[in-house]
């Protein structure tokens, strides 16, 4: 902890002890200021006596987040970024808003042991504000540097958020002690009946629904547990718990998705459903033992809301096209490429709704169902009981199948017996993991399918990613630097049409998307028809790269291209694209 003897004596000129770091040096150590900077911030400093900070603000020579990390190191306190950082409940019921507000400082965790309230701090060297805060939490202060902006948004989103509100008043009515936690089961059979426990979990599954979340994660570390949100894809530290409420909380959940709250030592599998705001959810939980305890991650599938149309998901022009003259087609495979998480599922569901009709029969085989569609016969598989993908896949064709779906194709049984369904007759849809398009063919040969049987029966191989959208409430407009532009002009080559000095867009960051400048996502797709010369380069067992190249070639326009498109259009950012679609 930082002693405020050592907070008097930090250096506040550019004349100090040489051991003693000063905020122009570190400035010059990470080369944000040059040398004719520093020295012209000194003689000004020397011949107006103003502090340093106010005048490498006033000439612009710094951020203020850059000012607050270097003066964090000259002070010897560390730096928060308060927007990854999560309150506790227990920090903020220690300080009242008016006072955070009044002096410019979030509480964000409590250490109960060393009764020590963290603190982050616009001005760490404000020692009366300290002594003031000590007083009125009657708990030690250990001082963190934030920017004030940064301190602002965090007290107006923890005092206000509803998920700490109501968790603090849940846990206010908890009378367990640490120790009790691991006592017996009958005891803990009590607590997680427990209204403040029930409440806890009813109170963290209804913020991810409203917070539009696709996973919960509770995680248990040495002194505290954490949960975080994944929200458009990013994940989001939301809360912080005392480690007392942890063990009821893992077992209240075991017990709604039918896991043993006695086994502690393997991992488990279960799922529960739930309704808020109207809406039903599945949750598919899992369990798994750590160091400090049992982690779970639920992850949500929202049963109401339907099927997204192709357009809403990001797919347009020759793309789309594309894409809809392949699912039109009797027979063939059509495989979607891409990461986890990347969209692959919902983009083969909007395909085969649009082709669902009382005339065809569709069967699926999946690992889970994730969303039902009517009129469709979905499958689970079951590798316990002996229903996989390939003795599915093999059950299927006495069906009677128009068109299959395969959740996922993994192995080399599965592979021969989709293709064998393409020749068939049957138009098979599956998704595989591969970081484009043109990587599909060579993957599926490693796989053990024939490549003369692959030229005759692929018909269209798509690729995608998910990008956040900027957010329509704060978005802004601004002019880009001609190094970007000509950057863009180079990967987009002949598709380039927004002349010399385009206006690109960003999310200025506001209370409507949790202060990240997004809200909600989009796709970015390659979608390959398999041509007589792309099926020739298959049988030649050709390389990604070459296979890629004549697709291009043939009009095929990269997923790269798709998202820079996106960015000039107004829709996402380039760090988006960069982050998902980077080779």
């Amino acid at each position: 902890m930082i002693k405020p003897a050592q907070l008097k004596s930090a250096p506040q000129t550019v004349k100090s002890d040489p051991d003693t770091p000063t905020l122009l040096g570190v400035l010059a150590r990470q080369q944000i200021l040059t040398p004719e900077q520093i020295e012209k911030v000194g003689v000004e400093q020397a011949s107006t006596d103003r502090e340093i900070r106010e005048i490498i603000l006033e000439h612009n020579y710094a951020s203020v987040e850059q000012l607050a990390k270097a003066e964090a190191q000259v002070y010897n306190i560390p730096f928060l970024d308060l927007g990854e950082t999560a309150a506790s409940p227990d920090a903020l019921g220690r300080l009242p808003r008016a006072v955070a507000e009044r002096y410019l400082v979030l509480p964000f965790t409590y250490d109960t042991t060393n009764n020590q309230l963290s603190l982050a701090m616009a001005n760490p060297k404000d020692l009366q504000a300290i002594e003031f805060i000590e007083k009125k939490s009657g708990a030690k202060i250990r001082p963190f540097m934030s920017t004030p902006d940064q301190i602002k948004k965090a007290i107006a989103i923890n005092y206000e958020e509803s998920l700490s509100i109501e968790v603090k008043a849940a846990l206010k009515e908890t009378a367990m002690p640490a120790k009790e936690a691991a006592i017996d089961l009958a005891k803990l059979g009590e607590i997680i009946r427990e209204a403040p426990i029930a409440k806890i979990v009813s109170t963290l599954l209804e913020f991810a629904v409203k917070g539009r979340a696709s996973d919960i994660h509770i995680e248990p570390e040495e002194e505290k547990t954490r949960i975080r949100y994944r929200i458009d894809g990013i994940m989001h530290e939301k809360l912080v718990l005392p480690k007392k409420v942890h063990e009821g909380l893992i077992s209240r959940i075991k017990i709604l998705s039918g896991m043993k709250i006695d086994e502690k030592r393997l991992p488990q599998d279960g799922r529960f459903s739930f309704r808020a705001d109207g809406q039903e959810v599945d949750l598919r939980v899992s369990c798994l033992p750590t160091v400090h305890g049992e982690k779970i991650v639920m992850r949500l599938l929202k049963k109401s809301g339907g099927v997204i149309d192709l357009p809403e998901l990001g797919l347009r022009g020759v793309a789309l096209k594309n894409f809809h003259d392949s699912i039109l087609r009797p027979h063939g495979i059509i495989i979607v490429c891409g990461p986890t998480g990347s969209g692959k599922t919902t983009t083969l569901y909007s395909g085969l709704s649009k082709i669902n009709s009382p005339k065809v029969n569709i069967i699926t085989l999946e690992d889970p169902v994730e969303y039902e569609i009517l009129g469709v016969s979905q499958v689970q598989v079951n590798p316990a009981a002996g229903l996989t993908f390939a003795t599915g896949l093999r059950s299927f064709v006495r069906q009677d199948p128009d068109i299959i779906m395969v959740g996922e194709i993994r192995d080399k049984e599965t592979t021969g017996l989709a293709v064998q369904a393409a020749l068939t007759g049957h138009l098979v849809f599956s998704t595989l993991h591969t970081n484009d398009a043109a990587g599909a063919i060579p993957r599926l040969i490693d796989l053990g399918a024939e490549p003369f049987l692959l030229a005759s029966s692929m018909t269209c191989i798509v690729a995608q990613r998910v990008v956040r959208r900027i957010c329509l409430d704060c978005k802004e407009e601004y002019t880009i630097l001609p190094e970007v532009v000509a950057n863009l002009k180079k990967i987009l080559g002949n598709l380039y049409k927004y002349g010399d000095k385009p206006k690109l867009a960003r999310g200025k960051k506001c209370p409507k998307c949790n202060n990240t400048g997004y809200l909600g996502r989009i796709g970015i797709f390659e979608v390959m028809p398999v041509s007589e010369k792309i099926g020739r380069l298959t049988m030649e067992r050709a390389s990604a790269a070459d296979i890629e190249k004549q697709a291009v070639e043939e009009g095929m326009i990269t997923m790269k291209q798709d998202g820079y498109l996106k960015v000039l259009e107004g829709i996402s950012t380039i760090e988006e694209v960069l982050r998902v679609a980077e080779e």
